[in-house]
């Protein structure tokens, strides 16, 4: 999208959004010169904010493809942001066709775009939700449809509590869908994090709060480990996006901290 002309209700011109700036991080074409321009100042505080984002986007891939060969054929995408390459429905579907996939969002390209990706697809559909109202996702009629509770579920958190803040409660958002989950069911999320990088993760939380729709809380290792609270984190534990179960052609950096997301993936604890 080159301008803001025929800009979908709900849009705020002014300022730039989580899901477009991610998208433009990618090397998307759904955003607007608000993001282009938010996404500039980014790479000012951090150069390689998109090697960082295409990280964050592999680590996806792998987690799903880990959670298909689990036994998992249900996918609750939090957050999901504009469809690009390698999305969860495709990377789930390519390894097991019977792979049903719920994606959620409230950025209204996110949810025109994905409505528009999934028309011909039975087994994955899109929500126009917020994710700090669970029961509205959970008794949406899209997760009714194509969720069974009685089977296990993975649920996706990729890149999206850390724009909750303390006042909105990620733990107890976490919570909520944790405990509508049946046994065997799964978590996986990333989370931006100012454990070894406080300096770049203060002024990007400056840069969202002043440019975008959505203000950054980066937190601790400890703080992001306390949201699996009733999940078991499988092996390598909660580490540093490129260092989750990488494939043997990904890059891993010799210092991984400047990777300043954290990346894990927890089954349900019985």
């Amino acid at each position: 999208m080159a301008d803001n002309d025929g800009l979908p209700q709900g849009i705020d011109p002014d300022k730039a959004s989580v899901a477009r700036m991610y998208d433009a991080m990618l090397g998307g074409q759904h955003n607007f010169p608000i993001d282009r321009e938010a996404l500039a100042a980014f790479t000012a505080i951090d150069p390689q904010v998109r090697t960082l984002a295409r990280a964050n986007r592999a680590f996806l891939g792998r987690a799903v493809r880990f959670l298909v060969e689990a036994g998992v054929r249900q996918f609750i995408d939090l957050g999901s942001g504009i469809p690009t390459q390698g999305n969860v429905h495709e990377v789930a579907q390519a390894a097991s066709p019977d792979a049903r996939v719920v994606y959620v969002d409230s950025d209204p390209v996110a949810v025109a775009h994905s409505t528009a990706l999934l028309a011909d697809n039975p087994g994955a559909d899109i929500v126009d939700a917020d994710i700090r109202r669970p029961a509205d996702i959970l008794s949406s009629p899209q997760v009714r449809k194509l969720i069974d509770f009685e089977q296990p579920i993975a649920v996706l958190m990729i890149t999206i509590l850390h724009f909750i803040t303390p006042e909105e409660n990620p733990a107890g958002i976490v919570a909520a869908f944790r405990d509508a989950l049946p046994e065997g069911s799964w978590l996986a999320l990333t989370h931006a994090t100012n454990q070894d990088r406080p300096d770049t993760a203060a002024a990007v939380g400056r840069l969202y709060r002043s440019k975008a729709t959505s203000p950054v809380t980066a937190r601790s290792r400890g703080e992001i480990r306390d949201l699996f609270e009733g999940f078991d984190l499988v092996q390598p534990d909660l580490v540093y996006v490129p260092l989750w179960r990488p494939a043997p052609d990904d890059h891993i950096p010799e210092n991984p901290s400047e990777y300043w997301v954290y990346a894990g993936v927890g089954r349900k604890r019985v």
